[in-house]
């Protein structure tokens, strides 16, 4: 079952009521919780393929729409336009802070969730702005990273097409972008990162291996999953019929479903099983969507 939308009040600077989605499923108790980040001009009603799917297996999943949504017309000339990237990391802990007003704004769930469970996901700039809860940091203009946003009630993360290290950058995007200059090192909640080895970014000087960074350069536990011949949209992770997909699979999406299902299930309620079951028929695979390595 899904309500929308549930509003939370806008904090100082913000400017606009939070809205939010949350789905959840119909019976169980002790739900585990996912916060889901969109990307860039998405909204709470995006990314069905993977919250439809996490919340019918078991998970409470809540999606904020961020200020960059194409439903809010936020003009780019707007002062809130350049600290975006902030308000959007302001909009996951606020969810956080509201998780037993949102528990109460959906019939019968509440008293069903546990609150000591709790992950993090996101596609792109959503991954981008979850990652800082993990424990990435953004490197200032001394070349130092900045502070430290982490949340302790985070205890896992899934990253999808997260951008790399920001000495990569094109010109316009370190122009434009100064955030996305990120430090893995203290990245130390456990993720998995899930990248496509056909992602070739505009805003890189580098091949797809840019997506890889996030794992590379953070301690472990760390999983990554590459996909084979997967684009910016991991096969159509958006929406069922979002036309931005350029390289639409549902056998690529079904696996990404798969695997991130069972990654949280293992991180958040210690069920091993499916997690050791999906990468071994990965790795068995005689032709596989993708790799999976963990460290």
């Amino acid at each position: 079952m899904s309500v929308k939308p549930v509003v939370l009040p806008a904090p100082g600077g913000r400017g606009e009521d939070l809205q939010v989605r949350v789905s959840a499923p119909v019976s169980g108790r002790d739900l585990p919780v996912i916060v889901f980040s969109h990307g860039f001009g998405w909204s709470m009603d995006g990314y069905a393929p993977l919250t439809d799917h996490w919340a019918a297996h078991g998970f409470v999943v809540v999606q904020p729409t961020h200020l960059d949504s194409r439903t809010l017309s936020l003009p780019a000339e707007d002062p809130r336009t350049p600290q975006i990237w902030r308000h959007r990391i302001g909009d996951i802990t606020q969810v956080l802070d509201g998780l037993s007003a949102l528990e109460g704004s959906v019939p019968g769930l509440a008293g069903r969730v546990d609150h000591t469970r709790v992950a993090v996901a996101g596609h792109s700039w959503g991954a981008q702005t979850v990652s800082t809860l993990l424990g990435a940091r953004v490197i200032g203009t001394d070349g130092m990273p900045g502070e430290s946003m982490s949340d302790p009630r985070v205890k896992a993360g899934v990253l999808l097409a997260l951008t790399g290290l920001g000495d990569d950058l094109t010109p316009f995007a370190a122009e434009h972008f100064p955030f996305m200059r990120p430090s893995f090192d203290a990245m130390t909640t456990p993720a998995l990162v899930v990248a496509g080895d056909k992602d070739q970014s505009r805003l890189s000087t580098r091949g797809p291996d840019w997506f890889t960074d996030p794992y590379t350069h953070s301690p472990a536990p760390k999983s990554l999953l590459t996909l084979l011949g997967a684009e910016h949209s991991l096969g159509g992770i958006p929406g069922h019929q979002a036309a931005e997909t350029t390289d639409e699979n549902p056998a690529r999406v079904a696996l990404i479903q798969q695997l991130t299902t069972a990654f949280l299930r293992s991180a958040l309620l210690g069920d091993d099983a499916d997690w050791k079951a999906a990468a071994a028929a990965l790795e068995e695979d005689p032709q596989p969507l993708g790799t999976l390595r963990s460290k």
